[in-house]
């Protein structure tokens, strides 16, 4: 039987490659550059990432305690700067002249104290000359004690001082900061002979740009007895009312100008008529109020 007719052509095997032998082969005059270029760049990055950091050439060496003791040395306390625990201050808050239909008067109005934060040795002093003498003035020296951030309690005494029949009193009262910022003030006086009055003062400060400052003002007197001779009459006695607008050169020193009105009631007005005071008054005024 005929084989049948194969397509295949048959080559001869190639014969076996022969053993290389690399010892004897000069790798360092062999051309690696188009290696380096087939692997890229990203091979030569890794190698770079991963090597290890530098180490420093001296090593750092450990902290001792001489050197903790020269970072923070002791504190010695006694040698310490602190606060003093007395402070003082003087305020003049009213120191003017006025003119008005009764002719021109001057008039003060100051306040100090010394102590601490708790406790306080407090004195006050207004008063009023008119016609070249001295017509009512009063100087206290009060205890205060504080009771809260804004408030003080005071005691203590007053004396009258003028050319008036002059008197000792007794005195207890409140001083501080109200809600909205209103600076209030108000004490009772007992006095020798059994009289008894009261005292309140507010006033308030509108600040219209930083150094101008407008200030009104009411303050208000009541007795409890009727003294024609010293012209004090009985329930509501004097009350007074002012504007005041002062320039602060600084918080120190600042001179101001203002108007006052000033009025008598009831029988403290008929005694003030019949000894030839005036029972109302406006005045013009122009000051400075400062502080220390």
């Amino acid at each position: 039987m005929a084989q049948p007719h194969s397509h295949s052509h048959d080559h001869p095997a190639a014969p076996p490659a022969a053993a290389m032998d690399h010892s004897t082969m000069d790798h360092s005059s062999m051309d690696h550059s188009d290696t380096a270029h087939e692997q890229g760049d990203d091979s030569t990055g890794a190698a770079h990432s991963q090597a290890a950091p530098a180490q420093p050439r001296v090593p750092i060496p450990a902290v001792t305690d001489a050197d903790r003791v020269a970072a923070f040395p002791p504190i010695r306390h006694d040698a310490m700067q602190h606060a003093p625990s007395v402070h003082s201050l003087l305020r003049v808050d009213r120191l003017e002249h006025g003119e008005g239909r009764h002719g021109s008067s001057q008039a003060w109005e100051a306040s100090g104290w010394i102590g601490g934060d708790i406790n306080r040795l407090w004195l006050r002093s207004e008063g009023e000359r008119s016609g070249g003498r001295t017509g009512t003035a009063d100087v206290e020296l009060l205890y205060g004690r504080s009771i809260s951030p804004w408030w003080d309690v005071v005691a203590g005494m007053k004396q009258d001082v003028g050319t008036g029949p002059s008197r000792s009193w007794a005195a207890l009262g409140i001083q501080g900061l109200a809600p909205y910022k209103f600076e209030t003030a108000a004490t009772l006086y007992l006095g020798s002979g059994g009289q008894v009055m009261a005292k309140a003062e507010v006033e308030y400060e509108v600040l219209l740009t930083n150094r101008l400052v407008l200030q009104p003002m009411l303050e208000a007197t009541l007795a409890a007895r009727d003294e024609p001779e010293r012209g004090i009459g009985r329930g509501v006695n004097t009350a007074e009312a002012g504007l005041r607008l002062r320039y602060e050169f600084s918080r120190r020193f600042a001179p101001y100008i203002g108007i006052t009105h000033e009025r008598r009631f009831g029988d403290s007005a008929d005694h003030a008529d019949a000894t030839g005071d005036h029972a109302r008054d406006t005045r013009w005024v122009a000051g400075i109020r400062m502080w220390f």
